[in-house]
């Protein structure tokens, strides 16, 4: 799916999400744009030391894919690289055609080493920044990059036309190999190392050691407007996001167009994107770009501060940059603040079209919880839920066991509400549930409005969780502290204006994957997935697999 999007979850909070599955046109003409994935080894040098990493093409970050709205896009991946491979296209709305959306064993089953793949997708109703990534393993670490859609030809932006504008990446750095973290973490039933860096655009900046030269610069004009895509690549970590001196202005989120607003500072959850415009208007100088963590949570994380310089034209590079001021890492005020302020553009030409009637409700709990390993170093391993549920990975890919009607690999009897109900946000919970592991599917109804409440919990502890859904975009009509009222709190819904992000999804029929983006949790089981069932007409069920589709 996409992002849990509430837009960030903080500890108890709860989060209302309108999702509309139907059915939406293709254009009748449309531009061919074709990209060459190349995946393999290469040595990048990073903090001291270089190490080998897996890119596309060579690069870190990888190459941004450039689209108009209406294009149509295929791209061949080609896996020369060891691992398994598949790769995911954040946020794009995959109408009928899920064979492209990505993730393994949910859409397809992997890209093995030697073997190719064609994704090939319609790019119908969006335009705005997007991403794309691997999904399988840790691998997104270093496998991903940008997806600028530009809007019809003739089209204007609904806001003041920049003059120029950039992409910026958001990332981390480990050291060692991710892949090696991640499965050392799961024999020993922790949490893996957290990362040794933050990036931006791949490079962490000059308060790291050996990174002066790994330092990402812009240079910018005086009175000029600048368009910048920021997108939080991640794997781990909420970030704040801020350019010394200077203000955003934020235009867009998850490819939505939003009401503009004035910010210091941005929040940006693992798997989002948001445009901003910044205005050179500040004394000709050498000004830090900084991203740094927000956490409120008790647990560990990395909180050292990436950088990057907005440097102004003729300004000498001896000159030292001025510094960001960044809110606190535990500014949960400034958090919430910053989401309310988010809201959709909802004008005649980009309306908000939020759904005034629900066919279903979902409540969905968030938790902790642990299994036995008896070679772990407590005894246990830990483990994520939703309902009290760890979802566990098939060997199969899900569409295809859907679309065939394969027996066996999963069972669509998802609860629709958890099994013991208990004071969510109370005290931290340490008694055991229950909790039970298996691939349990939601089945949904064809062109049905869903309302999914999202209850984070003190299972064990209490945590953040930016959720993704794969497939269609998602209004959050609400957000709060502590346990959701279903009597009380549904009168404060807002069905006018609200956020529409990409980071949940369900379009027309197929399997669509909901997981927590904080990749930790993933890993844990915090996902599930709707089977969504086919409309009644010969444009509403999902198209057959493609001839290359990667086997099991």
């Amino acid at each position: 799916m996409a992002s849990r999007n509430c837009s960030n979850f903080f500890p108890g909070l709860t989060c209302s999400l309108f999702l509309l599955l139907g059915l939406l046109s293709f254009p009748a003409e449309a531009a061919i744009k074709k990209y060459q994935f190349d995946v393999q080894v290469n040595n990048v040098s990073r903090l001291c030391h270089a190490k080998p990493i897996v890119t596309v093409n060579g690069r870190f970050p990888g190459p941004t894919i450039y689209v108009r709205e209406g294009d149509r896009v295929l791209v061949n991946v080609t896996n020369h690289a060891q691992y398994n491979m598949s790769i995911h296209w954040h946020g794009l709305k995959q109408y009928r055609n899920g064979w492209a959306d990505g993730p393994a064993y949910i859409t397809q089953c992997p890209i093995k080493t030697g073997n190719s793949y064609t994704y090939d997708f319609n790019v119908t109703g969006q335009r705005g920044t997007l991403w794309w990534h691997a999904h399988i393993f840790w691998l997104r670490a270093t496998v991903y990059g940008a997806i600028v859609i530009m809007p019809k030809p003739g089209t204007p932006f609904p806001f003041p036309q920049p003059n120029r504008e950039e992409v910026i990446l958001l990332g981390e750095w480990w050291h060692t190999d991710v892949e090696e973290v991640e499965k050392q973490g799961q024999k020993m039933g922790l949490p893996p190392n957290m990362s040794d860096a933050h990036t931006i655009n791949g490079k962490p900046g000059p308060l790291f050691p050996c990174s002066e030269k790994h330092t990402f610069a812009m240079e910018v004009e005086s009175g000029k407007t600048y368009l910048l895509r920021i997108i939080n690549a991640a794997l781990n970590d909420e970030l704040f996001f801020a350019i010394a001196g200077h203000n955003f202005t934020v235009v867009e989120v998850d490819a939505v167009y939003t009401k503009p607003f004035t910010t210091e500072a941005i929040l940006i959850a693992p798997g989002q994107t948001t445009n901003v415009l910044v205005q050179a208007n500040q004394k000709p100088g050498r000004y830090f770009m900084a991203a740094r963590p927000f956490n409120d949570a008790p647990i560990p994380v990395d909180n050292k501060t990436a950088t990057g310089i907005l440097q102004y034209k003729g300004i000498p590079n001896s000159l030292l940059p001025t510094l960001a001021q960044l809110p606190a890492s535990n500014d949960s005020e400034f958090a919430l603040n910053y989401n309310k302020k988010l809201r959709s553009l909802n004008s005649p030409k980009f309306p908000a079209d939020v759904p005034q009637k629900v066919d279903r409700k979902l409540f969905y709990t968030i938790g902790f919880g642990k299994d036995s390993c008896p070679t772990c170093v407590n005894g246990t391993r830990l483990l994520a839920t939703l309902n009290n549920i760890s979802f566990v990975m098939p060997q199969t890919a899900l569409l295809q066991a859907h679309y065939f009607n394969l027996k066996g690999v999963f069972k669509a009897d998802f609860p629709d509400k958890p099994p013991k109900p208990f004071n969510y946000t109370g005290a931290p919970l340490t008694a055991s549930l229950g909790t039970s592991r298996a691939t349990r599917l939601s089945k949904i109804a064809f062109n049905s409005t869903i309302e999914l409440v999202l209850q984070d919990t003190n299972l064990l502890t209490v945590e953040s969780h930016p959720f993704h859904l794969h497939g269609y975009n998602f209004f959050v009509v609400g957000t709060g502290i502590g346990n959701f009222d279903p009597v009380k709190d549904p009168a404060n819904y807002n069905l006018v204006d609200p956020i529409e992000r990409n980071t949940a999804a369900v379009p027309t029929g197929g399997v669509w994957f909901m997981h927590c983006h904080l990749e930790l949790h993933t890993g844990w089981g915090l996902k599930t997935a709707f089977a969504v069932e086919d409309g009644p007409g010969p444009d509403q069920s999902v198209l057959p697999p493609p001839t290359d589709l990667p086997p099991c």
